[in-house]
């Protein structure tokens, strides 16, 4: 999706969420100096885990999201948000059609 998409003002954004890898990837490891696998081993979880995420081929779950704010020194929702503002986004992009034959209770008429 490239344009704003708004099923009765669901989403109003223009251009996809950020996912949270990519922003561990581009703002949070360059400026704490980590590596893939130094922040691994801060987050005491495997290689192949923290490479998934900043590449964005895995979501960040709640145990994810408190170790990640453990570290960084954020909040678990911070990351978590993130997350759902991307699921959200995707949900919507890939079931618009079916989204838009549901009728909301208050436009429903019932006689």
């Amino acid at each position: 999706m490239t344009s704003e998409f708004n099923i009765d003002n669901m989403l109003l954004i223009s251009r996809k969420p950020t996912h949270p890898g990519e922003m561990l990837r581009e703002e949070f490891m360059p400026d704490f100096g980590l590596s893939v696998a130094a922040l691994a081993k801060h987050l005491a979880v495997s290689r192949q885990t923290v490479n998934e995420l900043v590449h964005e081929r895995r979501a960040v779950s709640p145990e994810m999201a408190l170790r990640l704010a453990r570290v960084f020194g954020t909040t678990p929702q911070y990351w978590l948000n993130m997350q759902r503002n991307v699921d959200l986004w995707d949900s919507l992009d890939l079931h618009a059609d079916q989204l838009a034959e549901v009728v909301p209770l208050q436009a429903a008429v019932v006689l």
